[in-house]
Order: structure tokens, then sequence, then C-alpha cells
């Protein structure tokens, strides 16, 4: 199935402008939305510069402004008639060791990824069980597999989270039009590591974001993108010693 018009969260910046040039290229019409309407202004002209004959709307969302979430989204759906694909995709990675005292950071970024995240996918799937159709995606990370240290231990339960979520939506609307799907990114160059220097097989946010458009488009329940090295590589990180993690983090 073609899904015409799809919503992407945090789409001003990083893996969601990503994913938003790779749809337009695509064809889809596009509905997004995040709390820097400036750069969305600028999204919007580059992609209708990319494909002149899609329809692009964007709208300021805070997704931690729960009761604006439902607004946003309802109000995206009557600008297109219908959402076909919700893409849960903002997110944050500020944190540090439990216990260190940056607990309003770890909060912050619970807040943001998890709580934030139910509220995107409560309008998502009021929307669709309405329509009785569409396409829900979320965005966890490879490092949902394990826990991980530093500033690192936060994300990753959130992320956690996010694919447990994932699960129990999906048995929920098991049978029906509506799919879930929940995305494991590996690790792509983008705004929230961009400090970071050295990482084992990190791509390009270009390269990590056409994988992962190609991976919604499958409509599988669990994809681990890029393919190479993460389809692989997933399993052996379930397996591996505490102290070998601990290296890697």
């Amino acid at each position: 199935m073609k899904r015409e018009n799809i919503l992407i969260t945090g789409a001003s910046s990083g893996l969601g402008r990503g994913m938003a040039i790779e749809f337009a290229r695509m064809g889809r019409n596009l509905a997004l939305c995040a709390r820097r309407v400036d750069r969305l202004e600028a999204l919007k002209a580059e992609l209708e510069q990319v494909n002149p004959s899609i329809k692009v709307v964007i709208r300021a969302l805070d997704v931690n402004d729960h009761q604006q979430v439902f607004e946003v989204f309802e109000a995206f759906r009557q600008d297109f008639n219908r959402l076909d694909r919700v893409i849960i995709n903002a997110g944050m990675g500020k944190g540090a060791s439990i216990g260190t005292g940056f607990f309003e950071a770890n909060k912050q970024t619970a807040e943001t990824n998890f709580i934030a995240a139910i509220a995107q996918a409560e309008a998502a799937m009021q929307i669709f069980r309405d329509q009785n159709a569409g396409h829900l995606v979320t965005i966890s990370s490879i490092s949902a597999l394990r826990g991980f240290r530093r500033a690192m231990t936060v994300y990753a339960a959130t992320k956690a989270a996010i694919t447990s979520l994932s699960e129990g939506m999906r048995i929920d609307v098991m049978g029906t039009p509506i799919k879930v799907t929940c995305i494991h990114p590996g690790f792509i160059r983008s705004e929230i590591n961009e400090k970071v220097k050295t990482v084992p097989f990190i791509v390009d946010t270009d390269v990590g974001c056409r994988a992962m458009v190609n991976a919604i488009e499958k409509e599988k329940a669990n994809s681990y993108v890029p393919s190479w090295p993460w389809a692989l590589l997933h399993w052996f990180l379930r397996v591996l010693p505490d102290s070998l993690i601990r290296k890697m983090s």
C-alpha cells in the first residue's frame, strides 16, 4: 500500500529532516512539525524544489505540550483529509550517569523520548482507529537492546520502552488495517550525536535516512538499519558480556 500523506515529528533537523527529503523524492505529501518553525519553513521550501508536485504543510509543535500534540495531529488530518502514516521521531539525548547531579537533563530526555511519544502514539492511533487504516512508525534505537552507561543510560532505557510500547500497540491492532513498525537505527550522524567523534559503523545522515525510509516502506514489525551491519550485529549485542558493553559506552 502506498502511504500518500505522511506526518513526521521532530522534522526540522537530523533524521526527521532527512526522512522528509527522501519521502519528497518519492512523491509523498508531508505534514511536518517541530519546535523550530524557521527551520521548518526552510525545509518546506527545499522540499517543494525537490518535488513541486507534493503538498507540504508545516506546524509548530513542542511534543512535551501533550494537548498541542492532539490538536496539531488533528489539524494535519483536516489539511490532508486523512493521514496514512505517522512517524514518531522527535527525541533528544541529554543526560549523564545516574547519581552524578544531572537529574534534570535525564528527566528531560525521559519525558521527551517516552512520555511525549505516548502522547504522539495516542493522537495517531485515535486517528487511525477512526479511519480504520494507517501506519504508525516509532523510532527506537539499537541501544534499546541493552543498558548502557554514562549519557546513554536514560536514553537507552527510553528506547527500550519505545520498542516495548510499539510491540504492545502492534499486538493490540493485529488483524486490522492498522500497522505498527519500530525502526532501530544504528549509529547515524545527526545533531543528537554531532559531538561524538569515535563511533563504530557510523554512517552519514543521508545514507542512514535512506535506509530508514526503505525499512519503513516494507512495514515490518521491527527493522535494524542500516541493514549492514545491524541486521546481524543486533543478535550479538543481546548476548555480549557487560564488560564489553561497558567499553562501548
